[in-house]
């Protein structure tokens, strides 16, 4: 990954990929006030560098039989490096957790899950998460409905 600066066409570039990844490089062109091949190549930096990290399409987890969001907030044995390192390690196989933060405060890791339902969600505990060493307590919330959701940063 480059540090690099970026300037007011950067941002627009970056801009108009949050709101659209699959436009054209024609058509960001035209959106940013560049020609193509510049484009094409303040794009490439932008990868590059590690700013733009990838290409996504956002999916409705609840069309798909996910309806069920959780946030499971986990407190560990110990916080040392290793054990942080290897409870990291032995979730990432997990498809239900969709986020892992590390956090601060009484709850050392804040998991987001998804399910099917109430009965999923607890074959996931008990089939996955409880038999993860070192953990020492789980807390979970249920979400009612998601009120905001931003898959955009904010204007840089």
């Amino acid at each position: 990954m480059e540090n690099i600066s970026i300037d007011g066409v950067d941002r627009k570039i970056l801009q108009e990929l949050q709101m659209d990844g699959r436009l054209t490089i024609s058509e960001l062109s035209s959106r940013v006030g560049l020609s193509p091949t510049p484009c094409a190549r303040r794009v490439a930096m932008l990868e590059k560098a590690g700013i733009i990290a990838g290409y996504s399409a956002r999916l409705d987890q609840e069309a798909l039989g996910l309806p069920v969001t959780i946030f499971v907030a986990v407190e560990l044995e110990r916080q040392s490096a290793d054990a942080l390192q290897t409870f990291e390690r032995a979730l990432r196989p997990f498809e239900r957790v969709m986020e892992c933060y590390l956090m601060t405060g009484t709850r050392d890791v804040l998991l987001r899950v998804v399910a099917k339902d109430l009965k999923d969600f607890d074959s996931f505990l008990e089939e996955q998460l409880m038999r993860v060493p070192g953990i020492r307590n789980t807390r979970s919330s249920f979400t009612l409905r998601t009120m905001i959701r931003r898959d955009r940063l904010p204007d840089i």
